[in-house]
């Protein structure tokens, strides 16, 4: 809808959704007047009920309001759970987990070889069935439950579904999402929210809400009691926390529900996004074969056939990153923007009142024709030519996956690392293919605030390196 309003009225436009005015904007000049001239300005995100409800959003990095609290929030996640000290600190506990996902196909294919015939096929052509959606899932709900709050193979044991605790963080992370992707009549229309109650939703809400805050403080008393033991190296997010918070001493706010805040809105954006791009990815690649052998043979090329990708290999591989980088342009991970104003200012022609929400068509700013040559078309290449500087850290406004301005992602850093680690050692460790070589659907779905791919992901995989390389 929003695409055909500014094909209409152009580059930006208010609208009036319910009760609220919105700046609606399509263009990367105006999004650059609004984040720099104006970037104080539009530092507030605006949650909804939903959010309120169930995320602590009121404390959370992620909505709470620009203020002296957010800074320090801000300062916090980024100089101590973010800066590039801390991700080498813990790089053992995020290589452990991707290790324990990757050994899972490993093992998946050894046991498919040995119901196949290997003298009538050969070990080298057996292929393994894996739905890579599920898998994605998996590697990145182990990285960020082990970083975030101490949990071990977590992602796997919810693929599993034989562990108490992991069904009961899927039963109600799987239903906070669902509950967040209800259009409430109180976020379009605040004076009717009282009809919301008699819908049941908010109900749901609630207790759903309370049944996170109690797992939530179970796994930070867990944490407070075993904290003292922890080495340096093996601490988790839960435990910088717990110290630093403690000594900040937030006057007028709960130092417990502060950390849970902001651990669930490190898990929210660590979780469901980067599996999210994951798939993207490598839905790309199946229907573009060339890039994904050209992506191989820069692997084989730099890394070579005999030992595994390291983190210290990714600077060098410039293709991987051209390919993670057109993929978050054409499939950002949302494809709206939102942020409220604080006060009147000017865009533009436009006088925008205090309150007014302000709604970046991201997906439209980055197909605009104007700056991307052949703008709906999948080619990587652009990044290694006239597109080489331009990087999704919100410095550039035509290419912001993560955001912009003063609430960009503060943990760009983490899930790039995480992406093209598991990306690069994906493509190098096996070949890729969809049953009888068919398209993959590009389908986008049109439920929730993530831009995921709405249908299945299953594809076949086999090795292509020895097979004493497969041990991690």
């Amino acid at each position: 809808m929003l695409k055909t309003l500014s094909d209409k009225y152009g580059p930006a436009f208010i609208i009036k959704l319910g009760q609220r005015k919105s700046l609606v904007v399509s263009d990367p000049r105006v999004v650059k007047e609004c984040f720099t001239t104006n970037d104080t300005l539009f530092s507030n995100r605006p949650s909804t009920k939903a959010f309120d409800l169930m995320t602590y959003s009121p404390l959370s990095l992620a909505f709470t309001p620009y203020s002296p609290y957010w800074r320090e929030l801000r300062k916090i996640s980024t100089l101590k759970l973010l800066s590039n000290r801390h991700l080498q600190t813990i790089k053992k506990l995020r290589l452990d987990e991707v290790n324990v996902c990757f050994r899972r196909i490993y093992d998946l294919w050894k046991n498919e070889t040995s119901k196949a015939s290997v003298s009538n096929f050969g070990e080298n052509r057996v292929r393994v069935l894996v739905d890579m959606k599920k898998w994605f899932e998996e590697v990145s709900n182990n990285v960020a439950m082990r970083v975030i709050v101490g949990k071990h193979n977590f992602g796997t044991r919810i693929a599993n579904g034989e562990d108490e605790e992991a069904i009961e963080y899927k039963t109600i992370m799987d239903k906070l999402l669902r509950l967040a992707s209800f259009n409430l009549l109180s976020d379009m229309v605040p004076s009717l929210g009282w009809i919301d109650f008699f819908q049941g939703n908010i109900r749901l809400m609630k207790q759903n809400g309370k049944k996170l805050d109690i797992l939530l403080q179970r796994w930070l008393d867990e944490r407070r009691i075993n904290k003292s033991s922890v080495a340096e190296e093996d601490q988790d997010f839960v435990d910088v926390l717990l110290s630093v918070v403690e000594e900040n001493k937030f006057s007028n706010y709960d130092s417990d529900t502060v950390i849970k805040a902001t651990c669930l809105a490190m898990i929210m954006g660590a979780t469901d996004t980067t599996a999210v791009t994951l798939t993207w990815i490598t839905s790309l690649l199946m229907n573009n074969r060339h890039v994904l052998r050209k992506a191989q043979e820069e692997l084989d090329t730099h890394v070579g056939k005999d030992r595994q990708v390291e983190d210290s290999d990714l600077k060098d591989l410039v293709y991987l990153n051209a390919i993670v980088k057109e993929t978050m342009r054409l499939y950002p991970l949302g494809a709206l923007l939102e942020r409220e104003t604080k006060n009147d200012c000017q865009v533009g022609r436009f006088h925008i009142e205090r309150g007014t929400r302000l709604l970046v068509n991201v997906w439209m700013v980055q197909r605009d024709p104007s700056v991307w040559v052949d703008p709906n078309e999948f080619k990587p290449e652009r990044f290694l030519n006239e597109k080489f500087d331009i990087d999704v850290g919100g410095q550039h406004f035509e290419l912001i996956p993560f955001g912009v301005g003063r609430r960009v992602c503060p943990a760009v850093s983490f899930a790039l690392q995480f992406l093209h680690l598991v990306l690069a050692r994906l493509i190098h460790g096996y070949d890729l293919s969809t049953l009888n070589d068919a398209v993959v659907d590009l389908t986008e779905s049109t439920q929730g605030h993530t831009n995921h791919k709405a249908t299945p992901l299953d594809l076949l995989l086999s090795p292509r390196l020895d097979a004493n390389l497969y041990g991690y």
